[in-house]
């Protein structure tokens, strides 16, 4: 067993791990949003391996974590990789699904997590200027004082903000495109160039915001800013008819939305939020829920209490799901009665409130889990074309059909088109509409057989997606949870265009021309 040190600096103490074993299923979190080591490291323990693990505990390598403490010091480590010819990959906070910052056992791994400054905020042009490693909630809390705040976030805050966008996240809103668009300037330190700046309007800039990391260790980013808002969220339940007959006035008129689809139950979950009218609504006010939580929760502890005998007192909305997965996780009786539970949750949690835009758009995402997500196009804003109703049908139907154990909930977002080569969304359409589908199993046991028969169950769910859904609506997976064969390849080539994909491979022989910052992953997909 290993023992990770903490870094000195306080910050990053809110990522430290340890490892209680080699394994990911063995994997026990110090912190809810973190997975990598910070650790400040002697010369001596820079040349021992260390085991690293992703949130989820599904994908691990066993590297050299190298942990710069100054940009000098960043640099100067991409340049001796490259005049050695040694791979090293740049990794953030680990929370990516698939590992997609994780490297072959025994090289190198960059973070960046003691480079975490903010390091201007321009009030009058709203944009703020970061240290890759910084995290989405320092820059919130930075931005906070000025009156500013991000235009948009995924469903964590935890990111570091290179790797936020360096991998495309996304959160939700049919006029909003995902983070990545939201650049408009970059330094990165590359083993091809040394390092470049690349501004927005510049002939390549389009390659490096959702680069994977492929080109270089991005240093700094600048991004654009919108004035710090209030949200008023709506929590509502719907029934699948209802959604599908609402659907167009629901992303059309809705800042921020998205469906929680819950199969073998005849609920979607709908939240919306939008931008308050100054003086009618403050922090904390809006029509709350009819019931208080003990009795919003009640439909779990009741069916827990009936399967186990513990009534799961003091257990919260994902650890009581968990909790219930844990007993039989792939039983489709069990798994139906547990969705059934969580529709009469919401059902229960039906209301709206008001506060900060910050704090609105995270949201719960469960406990340790196997997902994946696609984005395929859904028209325009103006014109929506009904392929995102037509998939969650179809996907509905595969799942009640042929009896697949999939918990709760299938999520549903919507973004704008994005420029950058590699986006998932990208479009060069003004006003493009995308649709972003999850789907997930959890993980709510250690054992490691277990975790195991719940990954190859997850894979053949995900299988029938691959093979029955994405060829016929062009999606293409969230870059953190595509796991890669030649098949992500092909649906590049179809959906991105030859067009994107030789610009990107141009920037790639520019910027890394040995590919020293790839991974078996990405060397499986851009051959």
């Amino acid at each position: 067993m290993l023992l990770l040190l903490r870094v000195a600096r306080a910050a990053p103490l809110r990522h430290a791990r340890t490892t209680a074993a080699s394994g990911p299923s063995n994997w026990t979190p110090l912190a809810a949003a973190a997975a990598l080591l910070l650790a400040t490291q002697t010369k001596a323990e820079e040349d021992e391996l260390e085991n690293v693990v992703n949130w989820s505990g599904t994908h691990a390598c066993s590297v050299h974590v190298k942990t710069p403490e100054t940009r000098h010091e960043a640099i100067q480590i991409v340049a001796e990789h490259a005049s050695r010819n040694e791979r090293i990959r740049p990794v953030g906070g680990a929370l990516s699904p698939n590992g997609l910052a994780f490297a072959e056992d025994g090289s190198s791994l960059i973070n960046l997590a003691l480079l975490d400054k903010v390091l201007n905020v321009d009030v009058e042009n709203r944009t703020v200027t970061v240290e890759a490693g910084c995290r989405v909630e320092q820059v919130l809390e930075a931005l906070e004082p000025h009156n500013l705040t991000l235009e948009n976030l995924a469903s964590i805050a935890a990111q570091q903000v290179g790797g936020f966008v360096g991998a495309g996240a996304h959160g939700t809103g049919a006029c909003l495109p995902p983070v990545d668009e939201h650049v408009l300037e970059m330094t990165v330190a590359t083993p091809g160039q040394g390092v470049v700046t690349k501004k927005r309007g510049d002939a390549d800039f389009h390659a490096f915001p959702c680069s994977l990391g492929l080109l270089g260790v991005t240093l700094t980013l600048t991004l654009r800013c919108v004035p710090k808002h209030l949200l008023r969220e709506r929590t509502q339940v719907l029934t699948r008819q209802e959604v599908i007959q609402r659907h167009a006035e629901l992303i059309q008129d809705n800042r921020h939305v998205r469906f929680m689809w819950i199969p073998f139950a005849d609920a979607v979950v709908v939240v919306s939020n939008n931008p308050t009218v100054d003086g009618v609504l403050g922090a904390g006010q809006g029509y709350e829920p009819r019931h208080d939580m003990e009795y919003r929760l009640e439909p779990f502890r009741s069916l827990l209490k009936d399967v186990s005998g513990d009534d799961g007192e003091g257990l919260g909305f994902a650890e009581l799901r968990d909790a219930l997965l844990a007993v039989k996780p792939l039983d489709l009786e069990h798994v139906k009665k547990i969705n059934r539970a969580e529709a009469e949750f919401w059902r229960r949690s039906q209301g709206t409130h008001v506060g900060d835009s910050s704090t609105k758009l995270n949201f719960e995402c469960g406990g340790q889990q196997w997902v994946n997500e696609c984005c395929f196009p859904a028209g325009t804003r103006s014109a929506p074309d009904g392929k995102d109703m037509r998939y969650m049908l179809r996907l509905l139907d595969i799942i009640e059909s042929e009896g697949i154990p999939a918990p709760a909930p299938i999520e549903q977002r919507w973004t704008a088109g994005s420029s950058s080569l590699l986006s998932p969304a990208r479009s060069t359409t003004e006003d493009a509409l995308f649709s972003w589908v999850g789907i997930i199993m959890y993980l709510p046991s250690d054992d490691e057989r277990v975790r195991k028969s719940i990954g190859d169950a997850f894979r053949q769910y995900k299988g029938r997606c691959e093979s029955d859904l994405w060829p016929v609506y062009g999606a293409l997976e969230h870059w953190a949870k595509v796991e890669g064969d030649a098949r992500v390849q092909e649906r590049l080539k179809k959906r991105l265009g030859d067009d994107a994909l030789t610009h990107f491979a141009d920037a790639r022989a520019t910027y890394d021309p040995q590919r020293l910052l790839s991974n078996p992953l990405l060397d499986g997909i851009f051959k």
